[in-house]
């Protein structure tokens, strides 16, 4: 048997909505980048993007699971000196939630050429609507 290897025409482009309320945000986070690489289809391949569109809605109501609301830090640093900023999830969570599934799914993303393109079709709104109802999105719910 001979191991399918998917051509760049031969990919139908798909959109996928996420209903981020209520879920935990690194379940929500795999899902999403499996979905984004293409890792959720029979035709999974590597070198190729194989992905669909990835639209996620009310990212203000995603959760975090135990203390990481008030002990996880994520970090900026300007490249100057005295230019590192730190920040409680809940803090980022309250300035901007889309950040937060943006930075959780951004790592679990290959940090190459490929990575960025299919992360690029990524995109996460606060609230309940969003641009995309032309696409027919299919909706999937994360527990």
């Amino acid at each position: 048997m001979k191991t399918y290897l998917a051509k760049v025409g031969e990919i139908q482009p798909e959109h996928i909505l996420f209903d981020a309320s209520e879920a935990p945000v690194g379940r929500l986070a795999v899902a999403i980048a499996n979905a984004l690489r293409g890792k959720d289809k029979p035709t999974f391949t590597p070198h190729i993007d194989t992905g669909a569109c990835v639209i996620v809605i009310n990212a203000s109501k995603a959760v975090f699971t135990g203390r990481k609301a008030t002990e996880k830090v994520y970090v900026d640093f300007s490249g100057y000196r005295s230019g590192l900023k730190e920040t409680t999830a809940k803090e980022l969570f309250q300035q901007d939630p889309t950040r937060i599934i943006r930075d959780a799914v951004w790592g679990m993303m290959p940090h190459g050429r490929l990575g960025r393109a299919q992360f690029s079709k990524l995109k996460v709104y606060a609230g309940a609507e969003h641009p995309h109802a032309a696409q027919n999105p299919k909706k999937v719910t994360v527990e």
